[in-house]
């Protein structure tokens, strides 16, 4: 039999927010007046707002993961077997919302087609793994758009021209060009909550996912290179160091130099991956820069969860 002094310590992992920990602790038995003594329901009833507001909780940093990895499966699923999640992975807390756009691309090489499904195959389990260690906390998949978000992108980098659309599920040069977009947004948000999470189990777990993000955007960015994409990709990487708001350079195209060496590795001077806060990753993903944004770009209603304004 667990202690209820672990009991606790595992829901105040798990909760989003003080709210969530009293419902959970409510729901157990554990907030009931003599259930654990004064002290713990004291502690338990009136948790001080500032802290919370200050560091975000594991749950909350976990469900910001949660929302950026329903992107990622239903764009690769989309991609590679030409549907989205099912309706069973997405529910949770806050509002479901569907997904606009996305359908099967029209892969020519077989190996491009094996990349995108073992990729998609990846994402889905990662959406999969988060959604188990949340439990009831997790949210719910948020509206997301893999349409108009793509073109405003593509637009925004000089990609393509005002008027014009882009499709990145229309051929296998344009599904590279938006897998890019996500990619090395991922790694870099993984390595900037790192210092967010403190329970060895959940930041080993973040460690693994992070490290199978980096081998996907070493896929993606070797790829494009090959195909000749170097100029419509150091585009995006430009386009995403001005959304991001930090002001410092936390992006990198595929070639460097007048000459256009191969640059298949973002890191800064230590071989080191680049972090960015969630405000950054959010400026990114809803396609708008500066603080106070709380949605727009991919998440047309915003993200699900305490995390969701930049």
């Amino acid at each position: 039999m667990f202690k209820k002094s672990l009991i606790v310590d595992m829901i105040d992992r798990s909760s989003e927010t003080p709210a969530d920990r009293r419902r959970f602790l409510r729901g157990m038995g554990l907030l009931s007046a003599g259930a654990v003594g004064a002290g713990l329901a004291a502690g338990a009833a009136a948790e001080p707002a500032e802290a919370a507001a200050a560091v975000p909780s594991e749950g909350s940093v976990l469900n910001f993961a949660l929302n950026l990895e329903y992107l990622e499966a239903e764009f690769y699923s989309f991609a590679a077997f030409g549907h989205g999640l099912a309706d069973s992975m997405a529910t949770g807390t806050g509002t479901m919302g569907g997904v606009t756009g996305g359908h099967r691309v029209p892969f020519k090489s077989r190996s491009m087609r094996y990349y995108a499904e073992e990729i998609a195959g990846d994402e889905i389990a990662h959406v999969k793994f988060l959604r188990g260690a949340l439990g009831a906390s997790a949210v719910s998949r948020p509206a997301i758009d893999l349409q108009n978000s793509f073109t405003a992108a593509a637009v925004a980098a000089g990609v393509v021209e005002r008027g014009q659309t882009f499709d990145p599920f229309s051929s296998e040069e344009a599904f590279l060009l938006g897998a890019f977009l996500f990619e090395d947004v991922g790694v870099t948000a993984y390595k900037g909550a790192a210092p967010l999470i403190s329970t060895p189990a959940y930041l080993e777990a973040a460690a693994g996912i992070l490290a199978v993000e980096a081998y996907h955007s070493g896929i993606v960015r070797t790829l494009l290179l090959e195909n000749g994409l170097a100029a419509p990709t150091n585009l995006i990487s430009d386009a995403r160091d001005a959304l991001d708001g930090s002001g410092a350079d936390k992006d990198q195209g595929i070639t460097t130099g007048s000459a256009g060496r191969p640059n298949l590795v973002a890191a800064d001077a230590n071989a080191i991956a680049f972090s960015r806060t969630p405000g950054e990753v959010l400026n990114i993903v809803y396609l708008t820069p500066g603080a106070g944004v709380s949605r727009g770009g991919f998440y047309p209603a915003g993200l699900n969860g305490e995390i969701a304004t930049s």
